[in-house]
């Protein structure tokens, strides 16, 4: 028992008894005074009885509350007869709006397969963003909204560019670019969305060479949303480059526990070297981490058998993927859309329950944006404001 407790409880027994021992001890109170100090006795001695039953757990909060608690000591090795009867506490979770991620709750990762809070297998797909310094508009309320209501997404990925002009580790205005993770978030939350905070490395090449800021980047979004059970965290798009699998270990390495440190058991997805495709590395030296899933992007146009191949091979060892990230279109974000292609990667998406995100929620003059670049529309998009890869991907989202 700490002694803030101690001071709780002792303090008013010690009162209670001088009290008592006045009482029957002065021979120059009045029947009166005697009368009126028994009776603040009794009154300390109800309060501390109060304070006994409610530090054994005798008036804890109703179960499922989501107003922010404090939380409890831990249990006491000394033995003590108050703390060791204490039951287990009780974790307080951000209130979700009705929604699907309401209704699943905490995710958890189950050999290859994520979970909802019952256990049950569950699929997330939805949109990213495009670097959100850039179209900013589209990380809205009203935009998630016509994502989850029209087109039947479940989750949208935040994706924070950190090396590229106005990035965050690169001259961008870092408080303005966590408010919109922020505003992001918040939306999904209200709308019972899952949401992914993507620390969207490209140009860099290796999540090394930011990692003191992605370190502290982490730390405050895992303490701001330590209690939301929609917040999954990808800690590194895309390393390429010179980035091996050991380089990028070792910077999951060390960012692992310091969301750890505030989310004990949110899902992290770490991305693989060369754009996020090379999985089988991973998967010969895999993370000793729980709640863990790892990164494959493609382009339909581009990537083709060897590469969903690759995804086949390595969930069936026993890998869990997440494909973050893909397009119709080829590597560039550009060319022409390969659906046949992407018909294809989707027999091996499905058949192994695995979630996607489509590359990009924006209006860029691209074949990966789905909105046109005609369109200035942030929201409530009509079948005539949507650009090839638009269309495609919102049918097939509606058809699930």
């Amino acid at each position: 028992m700490n002694w803030k407790r101690k001071q709780k409880i002792v303090l008013p027994i010690l009162l209670c008894a001088g009290l008592l021992t006045a009482c029957g001890r002065s021979e120059t109170m009045s029947e009166q005074d005697i009368a009126v100090m028994e009776s603040i006795a009794e009154s300390v001695a109800e309060s501390v009885a109060e304070s006994v039953v409610a530090s054994m757990g005798g008036s804890q909060g109703a179960a499922g509350d989501n107003t922010a608690q404090e939380s409890s000591q831990p249990s006491d090795t000394t033995g003590e007869s108050l703390e060791s009867s204490q039951p287990a506490a009780q974790i307080s979770t951000a209130p979700i709006g009705e929604g699907f991620a309401a209704e699943h709750g905490a995710l958890k990762v189950d050999g290859t397969q994520l979970t909802d809070q019952n256990g049950d297998p569950i699929q997330l797909y939805g949109m990213s963003t495009h670097g959100m310094a850039w179209y900013p508009q589209f990380v809205n309320y009203d935009a998630f909204k016509t994502l989850r209501d029209d087109w039947n997404t479940n989750c949208v990925r935040l994706a924070m560019y950190t090396h590229e002009y106005g990035g965050y580790c690169s001259g961008g205005d870092q408080e303005y670019l966590k408010s919109l993770v922020r505003t992001g978030v918040d939306a999904a939350t209200d709308l019972g969305m899952y949401v992914i905070i993507d620390w969207h490395i490209l140009q860099e090449q290796d999540p090394n060479v930011y990692k003191s800021q992605s370190l502290a980047f982490f730390k405050e979004m895992s303490e701001t949303y330590a209690d939301h059970t929609n917040v999954l965290y990808e800690i590194c798009n895309e390393p390429n480059g010179y980035a091996t699998w050991e380089s990028v270990k070792s910077y999951a390495e060390e960012v692992i526990p310091v969301i750890r440190e505030n989310d004990p058991d949110a899902v992290i997805i770490v991305g693989t070297p060369t754009w996020s495709q090379d999985i089988d590395k991973a998967m010969a030296n895999p993370l000793d981490a729980e709640n863990i899933m790892y990164a494959l992007h493609f382009y339909a146009g581009t990537h083709k058998d060897v590469l969903w191949n690759r995804l086949d091979s390595c969930v069936q060892n026993g890998l869990p993927v997440f494909i973050s990230e893909f397009g119709m279109c080829d590597a560039s974000g550009n060319g022409a859309n390969d659906f046949n292609s992407t018909k294809s990667w989707f027999e091996v998406i499905e058949k192994y329950n695995v979630s996607f995100f489509c590359w990009n929620l924006a209006n860029k003059d691209e074949s990966s944006s789905v909105i046109k670049a005609s369109c200035n529309k942030v929201s409530d998009w009509a079948e005539e404001d949507l650009t090839e890869s638009g269309k495609w991907i919102r049918d097939y989202f509606k058809g699930k």
